[in-house]
């Protein structure tokens, strides 16, 4: 699998990469908590078990994004008037304007103003122009296009 991520994105994951790294190898060489307590495993050893066993894996899974994944990056020139991975899109719906951020499923959060372009919005967005009409999802609402910008990507 690919994973679409902007230059940002990619500066967090590998930051909190290292960060992981560093957090493991504290917990591995660090003195973990009695094994036994009582005759029962102790609630600390417990703890300290689950929480390696979530670095480590989180620490397996950002290996495969760093090793899976395609940089966002601008269009040529000449495709910037259309909509692809990492463009900004300003929107029209009725009388509701709306701004958002196509990006790769890692980054999605609509709250925060960014769409995957996996999303039936994305989908329907990518490869349209200033000026489209795009209809999206059950409900077939309709957006025009009023403005397409790469001044992130």
């Amino acid at each position: 699998m690919e994973y679409y991520i902007t230059k940002e994105k990619l500066k967090e994951l590998e930051r909190e990469y290292e960060e992981l790294k560093e957090v493991i190898k504290i917990e591995i060489s660090g003195q973990s908590p009695a094994l036994l307590e009582g005759g029962d495993l102790s609630p600390e050893f417990t703890s300290y078990e689950e929480e390696l066993a979530a670095n480590t894996a989180r620490l397996d899974e950002l290996e495969v994004i760093l090793n899976n994944y395609q940089l966002i990056t601008k269009p040529p020139s000449s495709e910037r008037d259309r909509v692809h991975l990492g463009a900004h899109v300003v929107l029209k719906n009725d009388n509701h304007r709306a701004e958002y951020r196509i990006v790769g499923t890692l980054e999605a959060n609509p709250f925060e103003g960014k769409i995957s372009n996996e999303s039936p919005a994305g989908k329907a967005f990518i490869g349209k122009t200033v000026g489209d009409v795009v209809s999206v999802g059950p409900s077939n609402s309709t957006y025009k296009i009023l403005e397409v910008n790469y001044e992130d990507a």
